[in-house]
């Protein structure tokens, strides 16, 4: 099935690894993860002719990068390959799964599709997982991999990565929750793949901070201190946490002064220790600006605060804006900025750019920077570089109106595939994987503490031929910091994987048949959800429990257990939302109006009465109506497995008890003729409860609209051809 290709020796012997156990796969970049994939995607072909291989991947633009890939050398007709992405609609991704052999998918569309039941697992002999790194905590690729390791008929994956982690915690993390047997490990030094390996040169540019930007930083060095002082007075920051408070030390002092709140201490000096750190973390934020990046970066940022003092009622904003080392350090920073004064690093970035283009008027470059306005800024100023042509690469999100579409992202990759242009500006949507070959030089405008970053944007260059990396830095700054910090965690990580690959022993365990493998399996519960709740996690947690769950979008209650019970799922933070701003009383009346035995579930372990400024009788006084005016019974669950649970023994209870299988539609409680008649017809598609009635106004009866044509639908207001064809399919089309 493979046309043109020759694999090197590594990629056998890995493959071998692969053929026979779920292998986790770590090789540097660009020495062909795909290629494994691409020869054990042909092995099981061969194996198991009629199944489907899925290659998973986080972004669009890898999805169609493996699609060219597997395309160029692989023999096998158009229509068996597919591509799975949010661009693709679910109805239409449904109908390519029933002939594609070869799927290229995004790992939150698949999820979505297995949780909808529109496709099954049951069928594919192989899982790839690319970037597997990112296979920790809530991460798609967790929930996908138990369910195919639990459904598939012939389980297989491979997973592949450049850097899955510095320490062993993570790199076992992400084995465990892709069911990893083997370990193939290669690094540049390995015999095997050092004749492939192209020579890397790492230059250091460093800079120092001039005078006038460290004025900047004392006033804002003199407000953290206050604030972290301010704190430390009122008991709750010791002075060696004082001295030596990082980032993530504020981070670990924040989450443990919020425990306490959550369990219910709301005096006056946790409250205030809270917002002293919330604000000395802007502030060490406006340090590293200053410190590694522009006054014109620094400049957005004291204006972005500034707005939100005057809207927001986040009382640390406010305090801190009005801060006199803060007042001082954004005057002295604005006239940088109105001075037209740069970081000396953008200075640097500029004399190295002129010289590679006098050396070479061909040279390719990528620009690596960690923020969107910075990245905008170095773009502007090396387009002036005359032989220099450069565009930004920047991710989806919308971000100060700045943003990306999937689609642009491909179309300037493309271009720049074309030397369309020279230079390419990025930021960390470009660390990943992304296939460009023959760039000549990496320039990282700060370092940066992650390993895996580090690893990924180096590798961008020294795929074909000698590799260069240029990374400025700002001496006696957090930049010396974050290289020393990525430089050790990367020589951790190498350590691990060899420690991990020596001593790894499989978390599979082969299980014997038990006497319930021989019994008559029970049949499954039916579980309507409201599709606003797939980010729950309460719907995958039912899905592991064996629940058959339908999305829907449901007009009142986010479950339907059985046709008597609904529940309303409610987080502690939204329960007393919902009591400020009225919501509750509103969904109380219609959940009793539509249910017999409706239900509310609280999740979450934080006191609420200490969540919000609201007087605690108010929501006493709430929860007492709930209970007795409305007699709906509220239960408390500690977390969305929790939640799971409940709802499914509630389930399990309700439908052995009942014989009659239940209807999203059925009869919820014994209705008036007018009130069955819109509720006929609102389960008519994209209908609903309120174009129901104008329908019904219109023809007068459920016969006339279930007897009347296309375009006289379309006379009713609000029903366009969209509408009136899905009703006439539904109507006409043959029950099966």
């Amino acid at each position: 099935m493979i046309n043109n290709f020759k694999p090197r020796l590594y990629q056998e012997t890995i493959l071998s690894t692969a053929v026979n156990y779920n292998t986790l796969v770590v090789l540097p970049t660009g020495m062909g993860k795909t290629a494994v994939s691409l020869m054990l995607s042909v092995k099981q072909l061969s194996l198991y002719p009629d199944s489907k291989i899925v290659i998973l991947a986080p972004t669009r633009p890898l999805i169609d990068q493996h699609m060219r890939t597997f395309k160029s050398f692989l023999n096998i007709e158009e229509d068996k390959l597919a591509v799975f992405t949010g661009f693709v609609k679910p109805t239409v991704r449904q109908e390519l799964w029933k002939t594609a052999q070869l799927i290229f998918s995004t790992p939150q569309g698949l999820e979505n599709d297995i949780i909808s039941n529109r496709i099954s697992l049951e069928d594919v002999s192989l899982l790839v997982f690319d970037e597997a790194h990112r296979a920790v905590k809530d991460y798609s690729y967790v929930w996908i991999a138990k369910q195919y390791n639990k459904l598939a008929k012939h389980p297989k994956i491979l997973a592949l990565t450049a850097s899955p982690g510095s320490d062993m915690e993570s790199i076992t993390e992400v084995c465990k929750n892709l069911h990893i047997d083997e370990i193939e490990l290669r690094t540049d030094e390995d015999p095997d793949v050092k004749p492939y390996i192209q020579e890397m040169e790492i230059k250091w540019a460093k800079v120092d901070l001039p005078e006038e930007f460290k004025e900047v930083k004392r006033f804002l060095e003199q407000c953290y201190r206050s604030k972290l002082e301010e704190a430390k007075n009122y008991g709750y920051i010791s002075s060696p946490q004082l001295q030596y408070a990082s980032k993530v030390d504020l981070l670990k002092m924040q989450s443990r002064l919020h425990a306490e709140i959550a369990k219910g201490d709301k005096n006056f000096e946790i409250l205030k220790s809270v917002s002293l750190i919330a604000e000395a973390m802007k502030v060490q934020h406006a340090m590293e600006l200053i410190e590694t990046q522009d006054p014109l970066a620094l400049q957005m940022y004291f204006e972005k605060l500034q707005s939100q003092a005057v809207t927001s009622k986040v009382q640390a904003v406010k305090n801190l804006v009005r801060d006199l080392n803060f007042k001082s350090a954004f005057i002295k920073n604005n006239n940088l900025v109105e001075n037209n004064i740069e970081h000396p690093k953008l200075t640097k970035l500029k004399e190295i750019l002129r010289e590679e283009i006098k050396k070479d008027r061909d040279v390719k470059i990528i620009i690596f920077s960690q923020y969107r306005d910075v990245g905008s800024k170095i773009n502007d100023e090396v387009n002036k570089i005359e032989g220099i042509s450069s565009k930004v690469f920047i991710g989806q999100a919308k971000k100060n109106g700045n943003g990306m579409s999937q689609k642009k992202q491909i179309e300037v990759l493309d271009e720049f595939r074309e030397n369309k242009f020279n230079t390419i500006c990025m930021t960390s949507v470009g660390e990943e994987g992304l296939d460009i070959p023959s760039v000549d030089l990496v320039i990282f405008y700060e370092p940066i503490p992650s390993a895996i970053r580090t690893i990924q944007r180096r590798g961008r260059t020294g795929r074909n031929e000698k590799g260069r990396v240029t990374i400025l830095m700002t001496k006696n700054t957090r930049d010396e910091g974050y290289k020393w910090s990525a430089h050790h965690k990367e020589k951790r990580m190498y350590r691990n994987l060899n420690t991990l690959k020596k001593n790894f022993r499989s978390n599979k365990v082969k299980q014997q048949p038990a006497i319930s493998d021989y019994v008559l399996k029970e049949k499954k519960l039916k579980v309507f959800a409201d599709f606003r709740e797939k980010g729950s996690g309460i719907i995958k947690e039912l899905i592991d429990l064996g629940a058959n769950i339908q999305l829907e979008k449901l007009d009142s209650a986010d479950y339907l257990l059985s046709q008597r019970v609904a529940v309303e799922h409610k987080t502690t933070h939204d329960l007393v939302e919902s009591i400020i701003d009225g919501r509750l009383l509103q969904q109380m009346k219609e959940l009793k109006r539509n249910f017999e035995r409706p239900i509310i579930i609280v999740e979450g372990e934080e006191d609420i009465y200490s969540l919000r400024n609201i007087h605690p009788n108010a929501i006493r006084g709430m929860l007492a109506t709930i209970s007795v005016s409305y007699g709906v019974p509220l239960i408390y669950s500690r977390n969305f497995k929790d939640s799971a649970a409940i709802l499914n023994i509630i389930a399990k209870r309700e439908q052995e008890e009942s014989s009659s299988e239940y209807s999203l539609h059925g009869d919820k409680k014994p209705l008036a003729s007018k009130e069955q008649q819109e509720y006929i017809i609102s389960s008519l598609p994209g209908v609903g409860p309120s174009l129901a009635k104008e329908l019904l106004k219109n023809f007068r009866t459920v016969k006339n609209i279930v007897n009347s044509n296309h375009e006289s639908l379309k006379e009713v207001d609000k029903v366009g051809d969209k509408i009136a064809n899905n009703i006439r399919n539904i109507i006409e089309k043959e029950y099966v």
